[in-house]
């Protein structure tokens, strides 16, 4: 047995080669030391092996040698119980993991979670862990439902390999040549993006998920249309870069071939055939169901904190099928046994074998010293792949606002594992998924959850390093907005996002953007960090979001703002559209009449129709204007063109301004 000295943050852990691991977290006190003791010596997965392992990573602290006499008198007696632990593990691979699982339930902080194992053909294990409703404490079943969010692409791709099985398509085709009206930002994507480009996430586009996620999901069409504004960062086929549009438009190929909606092809090509009976695919069809488990995140640490579900409607492809350990177990059957459920082909063999075959490298596969056994990582079809201790694993991993997911198996063992986790953004499927993969595979101890605690350790302080560093480098005096709150109010607009709402509540900058609120703080000129307003109603202040900064025109009025939502894409750009008054004729009918544009043009405001006024020059077409505040119009379709009509002391209209990006004329209303 060979120990190596690794340092990690404040302690120092020594690590041995059969993958297990030991530190304190704590100070070097009494306490501390016998309880991670006590928690090694009577984990299932001791023996005595590992004992020696504590004692020595132990004699290796400064000042514990007073210790080191009580921990050799454990070994002998550890030596009997571990054998007897053996004995029990060999005698049933899920020995003791009840346990593991009840500890790293309480670990994380999670809600729930279940799992499911699947051997051959057969769902061999499947158990629910903790609570589907954590405030009313009601258990998590095999059959509760969990939103399993891209754990959906897998389906998704499959009904694209049973199109091209029957000859309907075909994967290294244009997506063009299915859908005319689909177009990339520039004709070279347009004319050459496969259904094989997005089934393995290569066509140069970064994620844009902001676009779906913050400014709401529109029709089908309204969607397929923002692709055409979205920057790609990477030429086709260069580089591997996960985007949830891809697969949206692969469920929208689907439709558009096939006839029927893509709900309907999955529930008659998949579902119904392996038996997926409780699954359901949309929020609506979710909410009927008596067993479903609400979605959770952990607040401060140690906080369990319910979110709303969020509906991602059109996206649906992407990410909306919710799940039960049992259903996804029957769906796993299906993959380990080569697309066949029960003997009846229900994925093309062939498809398998591409979907589970590298379709692309992705980025950072390279194994660590710290586990040098699992390397390389690549993407197929709707899944994730990579070398796991000896073994091929194929996984896929599901996120959505307060689930988390994991869909795992092994092709060459006959091994399926499935983790639905209640809790967001979640370390447990991967931590539960390696647990038992373990066993399954009859691999050596390995401590998940130190490892995981590490990683999680390691990203905040790399985060707050981070942050400090953006705050550092961000400070300035104390700074005002170059114009009052009231100039930033309006609509703002990019194509490829959405819109959202800029207004002014109290001494604030607020904004709606689809269904969340932010709170604009202010940061510097015109500078602000949006803070968004959590459920309860609060504001989290401790957020360091990237800051949008308005943008001013030539003439110095606010025509926009820019927001940084990916870190490879420049800032994306908002327009800025004052948002329509409501005004009555009466009101109206006071702007009316003919205004001398010093003796050069008579500017005619006249009214059609009830509530619609218009600008007239001659030899210029007709321009409707839009009321946006007191006295104020924009011109509905000329963008920074707007008209100010101002008044004398008894409030007569004597005069109006027309505010262009080459400057502000001043016209004299005519007696």
């Amino acid at each position: 047995m060979t120990f190596e000295p690794i340092k990690l943050q404040n302690n120092l852990i020594y690590g041995c080669d059969i993958h297990c691991k030991f530190t304190t977290y704590a100070k070097q006190s009494t306490h501390s030391i016998k309880s991670s003791a006590n928690k090694l010596l009577n984990a299932e997965e001791c023996d005595a092996t590992k004992a020696k392992y504590l004692f020595r990573s132990l004699a290796h602290k400064k000042n514990l040698m007073r210790k080191i006499i009580t921990l050799l008198l454990c070994i002998a007696s550890v030596t009997g119980f571990a054998q007897k632990k053996k004995s029990a593990v060999a005698g049933n691979q899920f020995a003791g993991l009840d346990t593991a699982f009840e500890r790293v339930l309480k670990e994380w902080h999670a809600a729930g979670f279940a799992v499911a194992v699947v051997k051959k053909d057969s769902v061999i294990y499947a158990k629910g862990f903790g609570y589907k409703d954590y405030e009313n404490k009601v258990p998590v079943t095999e059959n509760t439902l969990f939103a399993i969010g891209s754990c959906t692409k897998a389906f998704t791709a499959s009904l694209v390999g049973l199109l091209n099985k029957d000859g309907k398509v075909d994967l290294d085709k244009p997506v063009h040549d299915y859908m005319p009206d689909l177009k990339f930002y520039n004709d070279d994507l347009t004319q050459h993006v496969t259904l094989r480009d997005m089934m393995s996430h290569r066509t140069g586009l970064p994620r844009h998920d902001y676009s779906w996620y913050y400014f709401g999901i529109g029709s089908a069409d309204s969607m397929v249309k923002r692709i055409a504004y979205m920057e790609p960062t990477a030429p086709l086929r260069q580089k591997w870069q996960y985007n949830n549009f891809m697969f949206f438009l692969q469920g929208q190929v689907v439709e558009k071939i096939s006839g029927s909606s893509w709900e309907d092809n999955i529930k008659a090509k998949l579902f119904k055939p392996i038996g997926m009976n409780t699954a359901t695919l949309n929020l609506k069809d979710w909410m009927k169901s008596s067993d479903k488990a609400y979605g959770y995140t952990v607040k401060k640490d140690s906080i369990v904190s319910r979110l709303d579900y969020f509906d991602i409607g059109t996206m649906a492809p992407a990410g909306s099928i919710n799940s039960s350990v049992r259903d996804m177990g029957q769906w796993l059957i299906t993959w380990v046994n080569g697309g066949k459920y029960k003997g009846k082909e229900i994925i093309p063999a062939a498809y398998v074998t591409e979907a589970m075959s590298s379709q692309m490298v992705i980025q950072g596969g390279v194994p660590s010293k710290e586990k040098p056994d699992i390397f390389f990582a690549n993407y197929g079809f709707g899944w994730m792949l990579a070398s796991y201790k000896g073994h091929y694993r194929v996984e896929h991993g599901g996120n959505i606002d307060g689930f988390s997911a994991s869909t795992c198996f092994f092709p060459s063992d006959s091994i399926g594992i499935v983790v639905l986790s209640n809790q967001d953004g979640s370390a447990v499927p991967a931590i539960v998924r390696n647990l038992v993969a373990d066993r399954m595979l009859g691999l050596p101890y390995f401590d998940w959850e130190t490892d995981q605690h590490f990683a999680v350790d390691k990203a905040r302080i790399a985060e707050k390093a981070a942050e400090k560093s953006k705050v550092d480098s961000v400070a300035k005096p104390v700074t005002h907005p170059s114009h009052e709150l009231k100039a930033y109010e309006g609509l703002y607009s990019n194509p490829g996002y959405g819109t959202l709402e800029v207004y002014v509540n109290g001494d604030s900058l607020m904004a709606n953007v689809g269904k969340f609120n932010w709170w604009l703080k202010h940061n510097n000129y015109d500078v602000f960090n949006p803070i968004q307003r959590d459920r309860d109603g609060s504001f989290d202040t401790t957020q360091n979001n990237d800051p949008l900064q308005f943008q001013l025109s030539t003439s110095g009025d606010v025509e926009g703002v820019s927001i940084s939502f990916e870190p490879a894409l420049k800032p994306m750009l908002f327009s800025k559209t004052l948002k329509a008054k409501e005004m009555t004729k009466e009101e109206l009918q006071q702007y009316v009449g003919e205004y001398d544009l010093s003796g050069q043009a008579i500017i005619k405001i006249f009214m059609k129709g009830e509530k619609t006024l218009f600008l007239f020059i001659q030899g210029q077409p007709e321009f409707e204007l839009m009321p946006v505040d007191k006295d104020q119009f924009s011109i509905k379709t000329l963008k920074g063109f707007t008209v100010q009509f101002n008044r004398d002391a008894e409030g007569n209209i004597t005069e109006l301004l027309s505010k262009q990006p080459n400057g502000t004329f001043k016209a004299t209303r005519k007696k």
